[in-house]
């Protein structure tokens, strides 16, 4: 197969590597290496001979790129032996011994960028022109180019690879629909065995990659599923890589840090650690993405310990204080998540100045949908009996009242749990009613999501133990009706016992009995007793005992 400005005349690289191994029997010194080279020469012969049976090996230009560099190889290497032919070495000895190395060492690579190339597919002529890209499709040429950029990054040297990172690079900035392609294409795998051989500045790219990729989200199960071997490479980022290969490995761990296993792994690994010194002395950016991962993590249960082992609670709460609005975000987002059923960890928030930076997050956020991770935050603190009065006497209360009426579903869910949690006491669920939470609870019970509703029910079941609540849930023209609406068996996840435990407490006045009976409710709780629901037999029997009714009066 003849090469373009061979060194070697119009001999073929078959005829030179036959006279390669024609002449390695006859060499006297390093018999060892050469019989290795040897055993690499006949591979190489293999593959060149597989070369020549694609017809487009001539015009794809990485096979050409391969056979130039093969050719200035087989030059080196019959040079090289030319020198071993006598047991006097004229060069010295350790020079001709790196040389024989070197000749070996790039055989060895030649053999495996061979193996990639043939395998790929690329050398088949089916019809499209490789380098004219003469194709029909603007996906179909993404496609070609990402194939040819994946096999680019396996073979040939360090500039090659590094000029295809940074074609890869422009290639999926352009687009999700090129990440994508490029996925497809096999481009994480071989990302991660990149970054086992890397350069520092290559290994920066790669990273970069990685991360614009976790940013997709149906490429994310990609990225995961390379599980520990990418995990470990991205944490040793963390510890000693530059501030903008940190950023992007913050970004990739975004990603990989949904799952328990590997939340576990950075948590063994000393990744929480890591993530905390980027969050106390990175850059804005890197430090907002460190915070995100961290709230990842905190999510589950198996590392909050190696968040109190890091004194995680003070560098978080600083975080909320001084960091970006993302930052901030997350900073909170990662609290509400390490308090969630934790009373110690309610109180150690509290105790490092938690509540007047949540008051200062709140006050701030300018984006509702940012809320959410604050009302979550107040939820959990309300549930600790000793923080309790310490949320309430901090004037949350007239904070949360309006968030139950944004336009952000999951933010209305978790104001209504909040004021849930927040109704523990006669004068709280009177400070809450007054406030005028029963209104907005009110319209949340006819939302479209389950969810909404059942969060909504909980909260007035809670409210309307108070009489003063109850005066004013009567004001309301359809605050009964869409209770009762609630008790309909149809409406599938919704847990009744709410419902029913708010109208228990709406029935001991005659006049919301009857309008009660009229909304259906009955029907609804004949069913409802049938299925067990606890409270709907004492609710459905006081329904119906009319002769009880005047024994009531109003409150």
């Amino acid at each position: 197969m003849p090469v373009p400005n061979s060194d070697d005349g119009d001999r073929s690289l078959t005829e030179v590597i036959t006279s390669l191994l024609d002449s390695i029997p006859n060499l006297l010194s390093f018999k060892s290496k050469w019989s290795s080279i040897r055993a690499k020469l006949s591979d190489l012969k293999t593959q060149l001979s597989d070369f020549s049976d694609f017809a487009g090996s001539s015009s794809n230009k990485l096979a050409v790129d391969l056979l130039v560099s093969v050719r200035e190889t087989l030059n080196d290497a019959v040079a090289v032996a030319a020198r071993c032919e006598g047991p006097d070495l004229a060069e010295g000895k350790l020079k001709t011994q790196s040389e024989v190395d070197s000749v070996m060492a790039r055989l060895d690579r030649h053999v495996k960028d061979a193996e990639v190339l043939i395998k790929s597919g690329l050398l088949i002529d089916n019809g499209i022109v490789v380098s004219g890209f003469s194709i029909s499709s603007k996906k179909e040429a993404v496609r070609l180019e990402a194939r040819n950029l994946v096999i680019r990054l396996q073979i040939g040297g360090v500039e090659s690879k590094n000029s295809a990172i940074d074609s890869l690079i422009e290639l999926l900035q352009e687009d999700d629909k090129n990440v994508m392609i490029c996925v497809a294409q096999g481009v994480v795998p071989v990302l991660v065995r990149l970054l086992d051989s890397c350069s520092l500045v290559m290994k920066e790219k790669t990273v970069a990659v990685i991360s614009r990729i976790s940013l997709v989200e149906s490429s994310k199960h990609v990225l995961i599923a390379e599980g520990l071997s990418l995990l470990n490479h991205l944490l040793r980022v963390l510890e000693s890589g530059s501030g903008f290969a940190k950023e992007k490995a913050c970004i990739a761990l975004q990603a990989l840090s949904l799952s328990k296993e590997n939340a576990r792994a950075i948590g063994c690994r000393g990744g929480i650690s890591s993530l905390l010194e980027i969050c106390q002395g990175g850059s804005p950016g890197s430090q907002a993405f460190a915070a995100g991962v961290l709230r990842n993590l905190a999510s589950f249960v198996e590392t909050k310990e190696n968040f109190v082992e890091e004194n995680a609670i003070f560098v978080l709460i600083s975080m909320v204080s001084s960091g970006t609005s993302l930052a901030q975000e997350n900073a909170v987002g990662c609290l509400a998540n390490l308090t969630s059923g934790d009373e110690d960890l309610m109180i150690s928030v509290v105790r490092e100045g938690g509540i007047q930076c949540l008051k200062s997050f709140w006050d701030s956020v300018s984006n509702v949908k940012s809320l959410e991770v604050g009302v979550v935050l107040l939820k959990n603190l309300a549930l600790c009996p000793i923080v309790r009065e310490v949320v309430i006497s901090e004037g949350f209360i007239p904070r949360l009242v309006p968030v139950l009426s944004c336009g952000v579903l999951g933010v209305r869910i978790a104001a209504a749990e909040a004021v849930s949690s927040l109704g523990f006491s006669s004068k709280s669920r009177k400070e809450l009613g007054e406030s005028g939470c029963i209104g907005p609870l009110i319209d949340m019970l006819d939302g479209k999501a389950v969810e909404e509703k059942e969060a909504a029910s909980k909260a007035l079941s809670t409210l309307l133990v108070c009489t003063s609540n109850r005066k004013i849930f009567k004001k309301s023209e359809k605050g009964v009706v869409s209770l009762v609406q609630l008790l309909d068996p149809k409406i599938k996840k919704l847990d009744k016992i709410y419902t029913v435990s708010a109208l228990e407490q709406l029935v001991t006045s005659k006049k919301c009995r009857k309008q009660v009976v009229a909304a259906g409710a009955c029907l609804h709780l004949q069913k409802l007793v049938e299925m067990d629901i606890e409270g709907a037999k004492k609710l459905a029997e006081n329904l119906s005992r009319s002769k009880i009714w005047g024994v009531f009066t109003r409150p």
